[in-house]
């Protein structure tokens, strides 16, 4: 199979429209130089964009489906840290070899995903090589409606999504060659879009948990100048966690990362909200700390006693 037709089974896969009577704002597609694409009105454009490597962002087993599901879910993570609408995405692959039926499986995980939150794929580009997904996620927001990293203040609730660790927990299971690893938390997380637009005109600070909570809640604390507690009692544990020591289990909540799941600050007074969008959303959310003044993250285990953590979390460029 040759580029160009990699690129048409791509188009014929994900079923994009490529002229301008669709109303997600596509106005020309797939199959020219660039996508034509139309903004909702009065709103702001919001990308974002990562790049994932075989054997660095994923292991080198991982089903092309769920490849296809995880390079578009941490980009919509992203854009719901900022309490973006996801509208459009970029990809651009590089493969190995044009493998069709490879390719047909990694459109079934991306399309999945898309169709859920209403992604048109737009545009992108192929190339041989080592296995690589690179992909652009666009969405909107009202003007100056976005989450930001620099808004925590002291006395925010410190309150996460979902559970932490259990991602790490798997790679480190599967790299191992032990059982009892589950695959749907590393290969298949899922973005918390819903909660991120629910957020705005509330949190005061936001990001999504790629490289582990101590390393995410630091951008935070760095860009709003402050500092934090965490209660590390209160951290919220997949099953897959059950029955570790606690020093343990708390390295994988606090430092493991590739959980996707939302950080954010909440100011006191709209603390009953966390129920409200946790039955609404049908997600959890747990008040974990607080944010104080000062700098840095003291970690508070059980009786109060500090605790030491040792590690933050993952670094793109070695520990």
């Amino acid at each position: 199979m040759k580029e160009f037709q990699l690129i048409r089974q791509i188009q014929q896969e994900m079923s994009v429209a490529s002229s301008g009577d669709s109303d997600d704002g596509v106005r020309l597609g797939i199959g020219d130089d660039a996508a034509v694409l139309e903004l909702p009105a009065g709103r702001h454009l919001v990308a974002a964009t990562d790049t994932l490597n075989a054997g660095t962002h994923f292991p080198e087993d991982t089903s092309a489906a769920d490849i296809g599901h995880k390079c578009l879910a941490v980009n919509l993570s992203d854009l719901a840290a900022m309490g973006a609408v996801p509208h459009w995405a970029l990809l651009s692959l590089s493969l190995p070899q044009a493998d069709p039926e490879w390719v047909r499986s990694f459109i079934t995980g991306f399309k999945s995903l898309a169709q859920a939150h209403g992604v048109a794929l737009v545009g992108g580009d192929t190339t041989s090589g080592p296995l690589s997904v690179c992909l652009t996620a666009l969405g909107s927001i009202e003007p100056g409606g976005q989450l930001t990293r620099d808004g925590a203040k002291p006395g925010d609730l410190l309150v996460v999504s979902g559970t932490v660790g259990g991602a790490a927990r798997t790679l480190d299971l599967l790299q191992a060659g032990e059982s009892g690893a589950n695959r749907q938390l590393l290969d298949r997380p899922q973005p918390r879009v819903k909660l991120g637009q629910a957020l705005v005109g509330f949190a005061n600070a936001c990001i999504d948990v790629s490289d582990g909570v101590l390393a995410d809640l630091g951008h935070i604390l760095e860009l709003s100048r402050c500092g934090a507690q965490v209660m590390v009692e209160n951290l919220p544990q997949p099953t897959l966690l059950n029955g570790l020591e606690d020093h343990l289990k708390w390295r994988y909540q606090l430092s493991g990362g590739d959980d996707y799941e939302l950080l954010f600050t909440l100011p006191r007074q709209h603390e009953a909200l966390l129920a409200t969008w946790s039955d609404e959303l049908a997600v959890r959310l747990s008040v974990i700390g607080e944010i104080e003044a000062g700098e840095g993250v003291r970690c508070i285990g059980p009786g109060g006693v500090p605790y030491d953590p040792q590690r933050t979390g993952f670094e793109h460029f070695g520990q």
